[in-house]
């Protein structure tokens, strides 16, 4: 592959990024989506907001809505606001604690690189800090990584966990995803500044000049290895995987996660009493660059959370 060809990959990456977190604001521009867009406003007031001082990080988040503890991340090159009507449905009945991963959005860059553990840590230290004992978990593409990480390394303090459109290894991406992840550099800053992506970053964050330094640091991530079978295996939290039919990750690959987890391994029987504390959803007409704000994930998500956690 030539340095030109690939550079062009890793720019569509972002700009296919970029119409994916416009998609929302857009939604909600238009004169006859005036009403919806007051009332979604209306039902994700933040009650509070701030910044956490985690890890020699100031991590920001806002907390919208009353009830159970979920904490939400969103994917690579995101922020907390990527996720449409998502957000609204799951603040209609919990207490959505939604928060900038480091050096996106409103949450500075330091000098560390950008890593599922170190970020998975920071939630940790974000969830002790805001004084709960144990939370939900939700996190998409990069954030479900870092939901996945911290149920790992974090046992204790996640109750239940929803990973959408993240793999458990590596190559669970399709390989010309992870060929233009990994080529993503800040030598495609200009090329992404007219986007909405790159709007969005600028209009939050401390150091939009940054915006370079945070695509290096997310190829640099893209470039490492990794394979968490043996830990996906001792997760013990109730845990939900969705994708869209049309991901970028194979759906074999979402199955084998499912089974990992103690699914698909015999007939649930005709009580359920067979049936595994791991569910699998596969949204029909959904994209890695969509699902993320789809009905259908809300929908699929809600009575997954609302379920009566097992007996210990």
């Amino acid at each position: 592959m030539s340095r030109r060809f690939a550079m062009a990959r890793a720019v569509a990456v972002g700009l296919a990024l970029a119409s994916s977190l416009a998609l929302p604001s857009l939604a909600q521009s238009g004169t006859d989506g005036a009403a919806p867009s007051w009332k979604a406003r209306a039902m994700t007031s933040v009650s509070k907001a701030g910044y956490a001082q985690v890890n020699k990080l100031k991590l920001y988040y806002e907390i919208h809505g009353a009830g159970e503890p979920l904490v939400l991340l969103h994917g690579g090159l995101g922020l907390g606001s990527m996720f449409g009507e998502l957000l609204p449905a799951l603040a209609r009945t919990r207490q959505v604690i939604v928060v900038d991963l480091q050096g996106h959005g409103r949450t500075a860059d330091i000098d560390r690189p950008l890593r599922y553990e170190l970020m998975a840590d920071d939630i940790a230290a974000l969830v002790k800090e805001l004084g709960f004992a144990a939370v939900d978990i939700m996190g998409y593409s990069m954030g479900g990584g870092v939901a996945l990480r911290t149920a790992i390394q974090h046992p204790d303090i996640i109750r239940r966990l929803v990973v959408v459109s993240a793999p458990f290894r590596r190559d669970g991406w399709y390989p010309e995803i992870v060929a233009s992840m990994q080529q993503l550099s800040s030598a495609a800053a200009e090329q992404l500044k007219p986007t909405p992506m790159y709007q969005a970053y600028a209009a939050v964050a401390p150091r939009p000049e940054r915006f370079g330094m945070l695509l290096d640091k997310i190829g640099d991530m893209a470039r490492q290895d990794y394979d968490w079978s043996r830990d996906v295996t001792a997760i013990k939290a109730p845990t939900l995987l969705a994708y869209g039919d049309a991901d970028a990750v194979f759906s074999s690959h979402a199955v084998a996660f499912f089974e990992l987890l103690g699914g698909g391994k015999k007939d649930a029987g005709w009580d359920g009493a067979g049936m595994s504390k791991a569910r699998l959803a596969i949204l029909p007409g959904q994209t890695h660059y969509n699902v993320f704000m789809s009905p259908l994930l809300a929908a699929t998500v809600s009575p997954f959370l609302d379920s009566p956690l097992p007996a210990k």
